[in-house]
């Protein structure tokens, strides 16, 4: 059934509103197309489920539950509706459909009701222009003096099953299928500010991306590795994941004790392990600790700050490497969420370790 002029312009209004912007010529043909998509999808299939091609991309938050504790509510809301309005912005931008919110996480698809032969190549960027607006998401909390976001990034191309569900009640259109478990995984290996994808949307994008070299990481329920790249830049494009020069920064020789306790489906388990801090840069560390950690664990950190008498507790952490040395194990620790005060003193505490006086 064709979608009427008021139709239309009824959901020009509403984007106009909650974004302040108008829809331009092109976006509303491809508002046109897509809707008028979802309608055939709806009307022709009986069964209302289909197989498809899709490129799928989750993103989350790195420690939003650390972060938002001891905030009021409504700053918590705003927060959130700051950063998921402009990743919306985003991805309908590509040509994304928004599959759903999952808290601070949003799943977006390509593909999923409209096959094309740049799904893939669209959703990558889509990823690095999300991980750009992070700058400018971080530039209007600080000036609310909140602590910087960060988010990780996972996308994966596969065949999935895609369709209405629920019942007349409620319901929405969704995919499901082990495709959609891999980007899950993928995204989970991101750490703060990168953007990975697998194999498969790699080979889609062939010659149009900017990467690191393969990374095989062993991923739950499946027996064989999977690889994964991390995206630097779509040169083609002038677009440049900012994350990549920020992971730059300098390390100090330090030796003082450090907690942690291990991170398991989102939840901190009870026993608190012992370690030593060997070196300490803006952005992670260098521990050494007598129980194996394995590569990607997600640990969160208690420690004190030796020359400042400052408490660092809440810092959330993944494992970048891991190594055996003698009867311990040497762990490279990556941030993922610290606040703000805790950020501001590990960098003064570097430099004045590096140059002898802090840095104000």
């Amino acid at each position: 059934m064709p979608l009427s002029p008021e139709a239309i312009r009824a959901i020009q209004d509403s984007v106009a509103t909650i974004t302040g912007v108008q829809l331009g010529p092109a976006d509303t043909a491809r508002l046109h197309a897509l809707l008028a998509s979802a309608d055939t999808l709806s009307a022709h299939r009986a069964d209302g489920y289909s197989s498809r091609m899709v490129t799928i991309l989750l993103t989350d938050l790195r420690g939003f539950t650390a972060y938002s504790e001891g905030l009021p509510a409504s700053t918590v809301f705003d927060v959130l509706n700051r950063y998921l309005g402009r990743m919306c912005e985003i991805a309908v931008s590509n040509g994304g459909i928004i599959d759903k919110f999952m808290g601070d996480s949003v799943m977006v698809l390509f593909g999923a009701l409209e096959h094309g032969e740049n799904d893939a190549f669209r959703a990558v960027t889509c990823a690095v222009q999300m991980q750009i607006a992070m700058d400018e998401i971080n530039s209007d909390n600080a000036a609310s003096g909140l602590a910087p976001l960060h988010m990780g990034v996972g996308i994966h191309t596969g065949r999935v099953v895609a369709g209405l569900l629920g019942s007349k009640l409620h319901s929405e259109f969704t995919v499901i299928g082990q495709e959609v478990s891999l980007a899950s995984r993928i995204e989970s290996f991101s750490l703060r500010g990168q953007v990975l994808i697998s194999e498969a949307t790699f080979a889609l994008c062939a010659g149009l991306l900017e990467t690191a070299e393969p990374l095989d990481v062993q991923v739950k329920g499946k027996q064989d590795l999977m690889r994964v790249r991390e995206v630097f830049a779509i040169p083609s494009l002038g677009l440049k994941v900012p994350r990549k020069d920020e992971r730059r920064s300098p390390r100090v020789d330090v030796r003082f004790p450090v907690g942690y306790r291990l991170i398991a489906d989102k939840i901190v388990l009870p026993d608190l392990r012992k370690g030593v801090v060997l070196d300490l840069g803006y952005q992670g560390m260098r521990v050494e600790i007598g129980r194996k950690l394995d590569r990607y664990d997600d640990i969160v950190l208690d420690f004190d700050l030796p020359l400042f008498g400052q408490h660092a507790t809440g810092v959330y952490a993944k494992v970048r490497n891991i190594r055996p040395e003698r009867d311990t194990h040497l762990a490279g620790l990556e941030f993922t969420s610290i606040g703000v005060h805790d950020e501001q003193a590990i960098r003064h505490l570097v430099q004045f370790l590096m140059q002898g006086s802090p840095t104000k």
